[in-house]
């Protein structure tokens, strides 16, 4: 195991991140290359700029390593779920009332709990109303218990003014993301061993301090991005945030399965391939995202960087051995100096699990509809059946995997046999001579109901 850091931040003020997005629009999490970025700048105040790069991006195996700012509220650390559960298998489901679970958007999640992503991949229940999705903030919130939103997005107008002539220039709207009491942002940083944590350990902690002062993202020069003092707690990677996970991870795997089989690691940083990284591409569950940005540097403040594609957070990548990462260099042409944009991976391994019947195919089937084996000989031919509620019809195989598209539900029509002809259930009309006797009887009745009915209200009248 290797040493870690998990570090909180509480932001003073407004907080904003993604370049190149537009003013009016903003990223919720810190990702790890702009982190990286960060440090290294505070490194360069710190007179340790040479040295941290040696350390890092120059050096094939990294000391220290981060992970991207999520959010956090209390004692509840938020990240993006694993790809490969996530939304939730209905086998791990529970609920007192079905309809309920067909109501739950889990998908609409872009932050759950640590501990709910823990309980997915060692195949534990889950409770689905107790959970609720905020659709401001993407976090999966207990339902149970009354919290707000970790953090909600705002737009804020400034407008510079002349001090001279009192004259303000054209107003100007920025997006930026607010946090509740309480909330902020965490992160990981997992040193190499025990030497580099001995090297770097109190290094980093003191640009984290520096950073908390000065600011992370944009708007440092209005006050933006300010933190309270950071707060630290050490560990062992990565029982320091997922002991049950841990602990299954690091157990053998499944007997009869082959040792250079492929491990399923899940991504808590942005990743940029190394070249000795044996990534299975055809297999996993992964997206990639593009990054670009501009660079801060004296030689060149505010020159375009490169674009570099990058695997996201939340991508569950399958790798022989643990996945590294480099650091890609992303200077415009004729720089004057290298700009790396950190792509090192922060991955937990998980434990080995049958992967979902989802996604074995290109079809999405309900648990009632498993897959055909393709093993096995195929079936005589039987005669064609209607199509129930829960089976997709044939024309569904041109769609992509994992579609949420709902399928329509035939209502056959009635055989001919089952046709009813209700002319014959009409009764037929009774005789004349029977209805006038009936109609006479009826009248008797009647007249002698209503004089009982007004005797007793007779002497109901005369009571009062």
């Amino acid at each position: 195991m290797q040493p870690a850091v998990v570090i909180r931040l509480r932001p003073l003020g407004p907080w904003r991140s993604g370049v190149g997005i537009g003013q009016q629009q903003v990223e919720s999490a810190f990702r790890s290359d702009r982190l990286f970025s960060a440090i290294t700048l505070a490194m360069q105040q710190l007179d340790l700029l040479p040295e941290w790069l040696e350390a890092t991006a120059l050096s094939p195996t990294p000391a220290v390593v981060f992970s991207s700012l999520f959010p956090f509220q209390g004692d509840t650390l938020f990240a993006p779920p694993p790809a490969s559960v996530w939304p939730p298998p209905p086998s791990l489901l529970t609920s007192p009332s079905p309809v309920f679970l067909l109501k739950m958007r889990w998908g609409a999640a872009q932050y759950v709990p640590l501990s709910v992503s823990e309980s997915l991949l060692l195949s534990q229940p889950l409770l689905a109303d107790q959970w609720i999705v905020d659709g401001e903030s993407g976090c999966l919130l207990r339902r149970d218990r009354p919290s707000t939103r970790p953090f909600r997005y705002t737009v804020r107008t400034s407008a510079a003014v002349d001090r001279l002539t009192d004259m303000s220039g054209a107003a100007r709207s920025t997006a930026c993301i607010e946090f509740e009491n309480g909330a902020g942002l965490w992160a990981v940083a997992r040193f190499a061993d025990e030497a580099a944590e001995t090297v770097w350990g109190e290094r980093v902690r003191g640009a984290f301090r520096l950073l908390a002062d000065t600011g992370f993202g944009g708007r440092r020069s209005s006050g933006w991005g300010q933190t309270s003092a950071p707060e630290f707690e050490r560990g062992e990677w990565p029982n320091l945030l997922m002991p049950k996970l841990a602990g299954a991870s690091g157990a053998t795997q499944e007997p009869g399965t082959d040792p250079e089989q492929p491990s399923s690691f899940w991504l808590l940083s942005l990743y940029s391939p190394a070249a000795g990284d044996s990534v299975d591409w055809s297999s996993g569950d992964y997206r990639v995202t593009s990054r670009t940005g501009r660079v801060d540097s004296r030689e060149g403040t505010g020159a375009a960087k490169k674009t570099a594609q990058m695997v996201s957070e939340g991508s569950v990548l399958s790798v022989r051995e643990e996945p590294v990462g480099v650091a890609v260099d992303v200077a415009p042409e004729n720089f004057a100096h290298p700009v790396y944009r950190a792509g090192f991976a922060l991955a937990c391994k998980l434990p080995f699990a049958e992967q979902p019947a989802r996604w074995k195919g290109p079809v999405e089937t309900t648990p009632q509809t498993p897959l055909s084996d393709t093993s096995e000989e195929p079936a005589a031919p039987e005669e064609p059946e209607a199509l129930s509620p829960c089976e997709p019809p044939t024309a569904a195989l041109d769609e992509p995997a994992r579609s949420e598209s709902a399928g329509e539900i035939e209502i056959p029509a009635l055989s001919a046999e089952a046709e009813v002809d209700i002319t014959e259930q009409q009764p037929e009309p009774p005789a004349a001579e029977e209805s006038a006797e009936k109609r006479e009887e009826h009248i008797e009745h009647t007249a002698e109901a209503t004089s009982e009915t007004d005797e007793k209200t007779g002497e109901a009248n005369d009571e009062v």
